[in-house]
C-alpha cells in the first residue's frame, strides 16, 4: 500500500514509519496539518494516517479539507483523545476509523487495512442508473435528467450505497457501518442531516423522488411507478 502518514510527533512518526515500511508498505511522511494537506492533495494514497493534533491546521480540519474537495482517500485517526465524543468527532469529519494512543502496532497496521479492504468491496459496475438519475463511480460524478448534479463525498457515497440497493429497504444500522464506517449508534441525526441534503439536490428539482423514508426502519432507493 502507498500510505500518508500525518504527524508531528517525531519518536512516534519514526516508530510508525519503520513498521510500515518494514511490512512493505510505501510511507510519506507529513510533520505538519499544512503539509500533510497539500501531500494528500498533490498525490494518490491508498490510505492517510492522521493525528488529531497537528501544528498549522488540526487532523479534523484537514479531513474536513480534504472531503469537501472530493478526496475521500480511507482515514484513520491517531489521538490521545479516547472520550466517545472524541471519536464520534473524528468520524463526523470524515475519518473512516480511530485508535487511540497508546496503541500496538499491529493494530494500527490492521485498522489500515481493513479500511482500505472496506474501500476497495465495489462491484464491478461503473455505472449505476435508476430512472433518469446515473451516478459514475469511476468519474466519482453524478446526473439526473442529463444535468450535473454536485455532491459531497459523503453524499456520494450516500447515493452509492442506496442505489447498489434498489428497491431494498436500507437501515439506519446499515448506512453508519458502510458509508461512515460507525460500528456503534452515535445517537447523532448524522443520517437524517446528510440524507435531507441528498434530497434535496436528487429529488427536490424532479417530479418523480426516488429516495423514500420506510417510517421507523430506514430509506429505500426505488424506481418510479
Amino acid at each position: 500500500m502507498r500510505l500518508l502518514l500525518i504527524e508531528d510527533d517525531t519518536e512516534t512518526a519514526n516508530y510508525l514509519i519503520k513498521g510500515l515500511r518494514e511490512s512493505g508498505h510505501v510511507t510519506t511522511h507529513a510533520a505538519s496539518g499544512p503539509d500533510g494537506l497539500r501531500a494528500a492533495t498533490d498525490s494518490q494514497y491508498d490510505a492517510l494516517i492522521v493525528d488529531r493534533m497537528l501544528p498549522g491546521l488540526d487532523g479534523l480540519s484537514v479531513v474536513r479539507e480534504l472531503r469537501s474537495a472530493g478526496n475521500d482517500t480511507p482515514v484513520l485517526f491517531l489521538t490521545a483523545l479516547s472520550e466517545v465524543d472524541d471519536r464520534v468527532m473524528g468520524l463526523h469529519s470524515g475519518g473512516d476509523d480511530y485508535l487511540a494512543k497508546p496503541f500496538a502496532f499491529a493494530e494500527l497496521l490492521a485498522r489500515v487495512e481493513a479500511i482500505v479492504r472496506r474501500r476497495s468491496k465495489q462491484p464491478a459496475d461503473a455505472v449505476l442508473r435508476v430512472s433518469d438519475l446515473e451516478l459514475d463511480r469511476l468519474k466519482r460524478s453524478v446526473k439526473r435528467d442529463g444535468k450535473p448534479i454536485p455532491l459531497q463525498a459523503r453524499e456520494f457515497r450516500l447515493l452509492e450505497y442506496l442505489m447498489l440497493h434498489t428497491g431494498q429497504v436500507v437501515t439506519r444500522t446499515m448506512l453508519l457501518e458502510h458509508v461512515w464506517g460507525y460500528h456503534f449508534d452515535p445517537q447523532t441525526n448524522v443520517i437524517d442531516v446528510h440524507m435531507s441534503r441528498l434530497r434535496s439536490k436528487i429529488d427536490k428539482p424532479s417530479a418523480q423522488p426516488l429516495i423514500r423514508t420506510v417510517r421507523g426502519t430506514g430509506y429505500c432507493m426505488h424506481e418510479p411507478d
